[in-house]
């Protein structure tokens, strides 16, 4: 299934119906008088979290969501059918606003919780309920409110209890196939994943928590360099960040650089994900040179008091600390 985490829709929520214009007809009632009902009111448009639904591939295709209309009231005093809602599907984490202003209209992060994008209009009054003393026979009768009409942003945020960041080719998907059952694609180039993946980690007898690797960042990712913003913000929700640093790269100019420029990253598209703890991973301890420089470009890190994990995904080296450290982690974020 392909991933998408962004969708543009246009929603129309059903008008109210007309209100009706009648009088009664009864052959031993000489003095009928007005007896219009009120039309029915317009159905809403309803988005539903799901935790069937993983992406929001559907509604890049279905982008035109309609609701039924009220009926018509009717003579007798009957009032109109209301018009059925119409129900997205959408999954959890699924953030709504209105397109052209911007304007927050839900976010949905658990099962069945629901957003009113789109309230249907009521319906008219009929001319029963115009009749006063002095106004014995209302010859009127009122039209329906027009339901809400809009276009809307659906933005996908995961929902995980931690995020794996780093450069690309740090190791991140490696590990992440290595502590849970998620099988993410695995090669030695740059930007070898391309969408998020989850996975859930078990621990102890019976908990486990979920985990969420992420697209390799690069400078310049908070103005969409690279995949930048594209995945930026599925990291907005987790609890714990894993930053994998995969000292052996080429390109690494030392752990510590390498740290600052990924939380700088992150700095500029949100600030506040500099709040959430940190662990940093040295990944790739299987390799001789990794392992001679590891307590050396440790040191920064410990000055700070940042727990540095060494772990080797091949060998499976140090991951039930690392897990250790990590629940350690949700713990104390969860107490707080």
């Amino acid at each position: 299934m392909k991933f998408v985490d962004e969708a543009k829709i246009y929603i129309k929520a059903g008008n109210g119906g007309r209100g009706c214009v009648s009088f009664r007809r009864e052959k031993h009632v000489p003095r009928g008088g007005p007896d219009g009902g009120n039309g029915g009111k317009g159905g809403n448009v309803i988005l539903r979290a799901s935790s069937n639904r993983h992406t929001l591939l559907d509604l890049k295709f279905n982008q035109h969501w309609k609701a039924q209309n009220g009926g018509p009231g009717g003579g007798n005093n009957r009032t109109g059918k209301n018009g059925t809602d119409v129900e997205i599907s959408v999954p959890m984490g699924t953030v709504i606003r209105d397109a052209e202003s911007g304007t927050l209209l839900g976010d949905l992060v658990g099962e069945g919780q629901v957003c009113i994008a789109a309230k249907g209009g009521m319906g008219g009054r009929g001319n029963a309920h115009f009749k006063t003393a002095t106004r014995r026979t209302p010859r009127f009768a009122q039209d329906g409110i027009a339901g809400d009409e809009r276009t809307i942003t659906l933005e996908l945020k995961l929902l995980a209890d931690v995020g794996i960041i780093g450069f690309p080719n740090a190791g991140k998907s490696t590990l992440i196939s290595s502590i849970s059952a998620a099988r993410p694609k695995i090669a030695d180039y740059p930007f070898t994943t391309l969408t998020p993946n989850l996975g859930v980690v078990q621990y102890g007898d019976y908990d486990s928590f979920v985990i969420a690797d992420i697209p390799g960042l690069i400078e310049g990712a908070h103005r969409g360099t690279g995949l930048g913003t594209q995945f930026l913000r599925h990291v907005e929700r987790t609890s714990v960040l894993l930053h994998v640093i995969d000292i052996s790269r080429e390109e690494c100019r030392g752990a510590w650089q390498d740290y600052e420029a990924i939380n700088k990253e992150l700095a500029l598209f949100n600030d506040s994900m500099l709040e959430k703890p940190q662990v940093v991973v040295f990944s790739k301890m299987d390799l001789p040179a990794v392992r001679r420089e590891a307590d050396r470009e440790s040191l920064p890190f410990r000055k700070h008091s940042i727990p540095v994990c060494l772990v080797s995904a091949v060998t499976g080296a140090g991951l039930t600390e690392l897990i250790r450290e990590t629940v350690s982690r949700l713990s104390e974020e969860k107490n707080r």
